[in-house]
């Protein structure tokens, strides 16, 4: 083949990447969202101990998707009994609640972008129910969205096949050096009272995996919510390789 072809095939070929490049999504580039806040009491109530409800999210304008799975989850933090009928929507759920609460009743709901990296926006959902008790109920989670698979990443979709368990055993030793730095381990009541337990709020943040707990799980209300990071580096053969960001 003459230089003359092969030159020319070359700019056939940069010209095709070039345009595939041009119409494929750009992952590094940061999704876009807006903010909206809104805190309203029960109408007709002026009184120091009205019923409040204060929500705090964000939306997605080219994301759909995932703007529905940000209202869900909120939703399902609004439930005070297993299996409780969620409202249709945030809307209708602020309608009810300061149609139907008692004074000192309040709710706060919010769902903000912890990060985004690597194609994966990574939100973290809160909710504090106060019902008039003592204490308050706080809530926590964590959303994991890929942009490239358009949908919630669950740990089956993070973990490798078979790799649960394996999964578990490395948090557990990142559980024992939580004790062991916060000197922990040094009551043995604390730590035959407040055992290791797996937790469904799980993160694939830049710096490693996070597991947050909520309260009253591994340790009393009082310590409040409690985070461990577990970098990539010790999940090796664990989270699929194409879920760790380049950086790690």
């Amino acid at each position: 083949m003459s230089l003359l072809k092969i030159a020319s095939v070359a700019c056939i070929a940069l010209t095709l990447g070039a345009c595939q490049s041009l119409f494929q999504p750009s992952y590094r580039a940061q999704l876009a969202s807006t903010h909206d806040a809104s805190e309203q009491a029960k109408p007709g109530c002026d009184g120091p101990d009205c019923p409040v409800i204060n929500i705090d999210t964000v939306h997605f304008p080219t994301e759909p998707q995932l703007d529905r799975i940000v209202e869900q989850r909120l939703l399902q933090m609004t439930r005070t009994s297993p299996g409780a009928a969620l409202p249709a929507s945030l809307n209708a759920y602020r309608e009810q609640f300061l149609r139907e609460s008692d004074d000192r009743n309040s709710v706060y709901l919010q769902a903000k972008v912890r990060e985004q990296h690597d194609g994966l926006v990574i939100i973290e959902v809160s909710s504090y129910l106060d019902t008039g008790a003592a204490n308050g109920t706080p809530g926590r989670g964590f959303i994991n969205y890929s942009r490239q698979l358009q949908k919630e990443l669950s740990l089956s979709d993070m973990l490798l096949p078979g790799q649960e368990g394996a999964f578990w055993k490395t948090a557990q030793v990142a559980h024992n050096s939580w004790l062991i730095n916060s000197q922990l381990d040094r009551d043995p009541d604390f730590v035959k009272s407040w055992p290791f337990q797996k937790t469904p709020n799980v993160a694939l943040t830049s710096v490693g995996v996070v597991l947050k707990y909520n309260v009253a799980t591994i340790a009393p209300y009082s310590s409040g919510l409690i985070e461990m990071t577990i970098p990539y580096a010790r999940l090796k053969g664990q989270i699929k390789p194409e879920l760790v960001p380049e950086r790690s």
